[in-house]
């Protein structure tokens, strides 16, 4: 839809039940299965001509060799951990080929609030203030980012006892 011609998209996870309400990929018939696999598959029903490539693979600085970002136009981040998306700017920016970090989402509920800028031009984003400090400790600079100004939303239901430590996962929309 957007003329691109040629997607690598990359996720070791699956899809989850719990993932229906705010997930596109996600349906009773997909549940289970490889997120990348089901993205690609999408991809190809929207445009056949795309070259779509599904990597099962949960990026992690240990296994970072088994992707290359030459010949890319860009890279497109949405993992979760730092240690990842610190790895894919440094490859990304090794490799000259720029880099947008998404940064976090979870207990925001108004898209509109989006925006595009430099990591050093973020706020308002715990996640976003992690990066800052780790890119300016590696001497990365004006590295794009998506994040939200919007302050994270208090859960009303906190988290169970004994899951991710009584902590109440952060919370997504579709919108």
């Amino acid at each position: 839809r957007a003329g691109v011609g040629r997607l690598t998209l990359v996720d070791g996870d699956t899809i989850a039940d719990s993932n229906r309400n705010r997930q596109i990929l996600a349906l009773v018939g997909t549940v289970g299965r490889g997120k990348a696999e089901v993205a690609a598959e999408r991809v190809q029903a929207i445009n056949p001509d795309c070259d779509v490539r599904a990597v099962n693979l949960f990026y992690m600085p240990e296994n970072a060799a088994q992707l290359s970002f030459e010949g890319a136009d860009y890279v497109l981040d949405a993992v979760d951990t730092v240690t990842a998306k610190l790895e894919i700017i440094a490859r990304a920016k090794q490799a000259g080929v720029p880099v947008i970090s998404c940064m976090g989402t979870g207990n925001k509920l108004h898209p509109e609030l989006l925006r595009l800028a430099t990591i050093e031009k973020s706020e308002g984003c715990p996640l976003a203030r992690v990066m800052r400090r780790e890119c300016r400790l590696r001497g990365f600079k004006n590295v794009q980012v998506v994040y939200s100004p919007e302050p994270p939303v208090s859960p009303k239901i906190q988290g169970e006892a004994g899951k991710n430590g009584g902590r109440t996962v952060p919370g997504s929309l579709s919108f």
